[in-house]
């Protein structure tokens, strides 16, 4: 009998017990907003911007609403006005264009490698384009060489928002992931590193910019009431010209991430545990590539990508149709039609955006699986052992 697999590919680990004792305290108290504090309290939401300020050595951190609302947020601190051009990956989610153009900028589309990174030569080609800001998108958990990143950018004055929703605890040399740019955002949303439902985090150690996203963010002239923020003369002249974008993040979502975010260090192992497994099954499987993980990243691998390259789509279509048969769900970013979250830049029409036949390549052999910390090691070997059999099989045909 044919081998199907079971599991889910969208069922999450439940909130930590910790989590769920302290949103049952804020629900009893009923002091959600972040400003409705008891003398004396400091409040869950304040408590989590100071712990994750900490984690990943940032000086300032604000929690948000999405991480939609944070990489808009960082556009706007950073002066994006209606009009303006940001340069942004070809191969991102729909989110990360879609903050650029809730502002009324304009994206352009930076190429992909092989490897899933940025092409840093499109990107060298493009920075004459007039756009003051990169929006860079670590898509997928796939960090580029950000020292060559970093040093593009600084020559030719462009400023570097990262879009760390797949690389929460992740880094490149050491340096954690939303650490090289002038800000980094990070998204809580339920398929992410930790589980809100929906948050986002922005930090930064400017102390101009964390101003202004405080201020952006609705805080009702209480940014006294935040800790990992800057001194409040940052905020004397910003206050008067900052306008209120109500996004702030409560403190029963703050309440069940704190203790996530404490654990994230042993969660990033047990994700690397089942990629590594997942990599292990698949390599050598006939028309599949692939992607190399460079020895400077530091990955936190919560999701798998492989490479049908230069496969016929029929051909891809019939792989992908035998193995959702036997369970395994896999998403094509190569499918003529947007599906759920695998969009790509040509479906983005309001971007009006350019062709671009090279990373076009790529997309149209991309697949894309979850990983969630639900599957066991044995679960990630029958998942392998499936995905093998199925593009093998279909590969091989004539």
């Amino acid at each position: 009998m044919t081998d199907i697999f079971t599991g889910s590919f969208t069922q999450q680990e439940p909130i930590p017990d910790e989590g769920i004792e302290a949103a049952l305290r804020v629900l009893r108290h009923g002091r959600l907003h972040r400003y409705n504090l008891a003398p004396g309290e400091l409040g869950e939401t304040a408590e989590l911007e100071q712990e994750f300020a900490a984690a990943t050595g940032a000086k300032y951190c604000l929690a948000v609403a999405s991480g939609g609302y944070a990489m808009a947020t960082a556009l706007r601190a950073l002066g994006v006005k209606p009009g303006d051009k940001v340069l942004s990956n070809a191969f991102t989610l729909a989110p990360v264009p879609g903050a650029i153009a809730s502002l009324g900028a304009v994206p352009v589309f930076v190429g992909v490698t092989q490897n899933l990174r940025i092409d840093l030569d499109d990107l060298a080609a493009r920075l004459d384009c007039g756009a003051r800001v990169l929006l860079l998108s670590h898509m997928r958990g796939h960090i580029c060489d950000m020292e060559a990143l970093m040093a593009l950018c600084d020559a030719a004055g462009v400023r570097v928002v990262e879009d760390c929703a797949h690389t929460m605890g992740a880094s490149w040399n050491a340096t954690p992931s939303g650490r090289f740019g002038a800000m980094g955002c990070f998204s809580m949303q339920t398929y992410k590193h930790v589980n809100a439902g929906e948050g986002g985090f922005v930090i930064s150690d400017d102390p101009d910019l964390m101003a202004r996203a405080i201020l952006l963010s609705g805080s009702y002239m209480l940014y006294d009431r935040h800790r990992a923020a800057p001194p409040p003369e940052a905020f004397a002249q910003l206050r008067y010209d900052t306008p209120n974008i109500s996004g702030r993040m409560d403190n029963l979502r703050a309440a069940i991430l704190r203790p996530q975010i404490a654990r994230l260090p042993e969660r990033a192992a047990a994700w690397n545990a089942r990629y590594a497994r997942m990599e292990q099954g698949l390599r050598g499987t006939p028309g599949l590539t692939l992607i190399d993980r460079p020895d400077a990243e530091s990955k936190v691998a919560s999701s798998f990508q492989a490479l049908l390259l230069d496969w016929p789509g029929a051909g891809i279509e019939t792989a992908l149709a035998a193995c959702r048969a036997r369970g395994v769900e896999l998403k094509w970013f190569g499918a003529p039609e947007p599906a759920a979250f695998t969009s790509t830049y040509r479906h983005w029409r309001y971007a009006n955006p350019e062709p671009m036949p090279a990373t076009d390549r790529i997309l149209a052999g991309l697949v894309d699986m979850r990983l969630p910390l639900t599957f066991s090691l044995a679960d990630c070997d029958q998942i392998a052992a499936i995905l093998r059999a199925e593009i093998g099989a279909t590969f091989q045909s004539p």
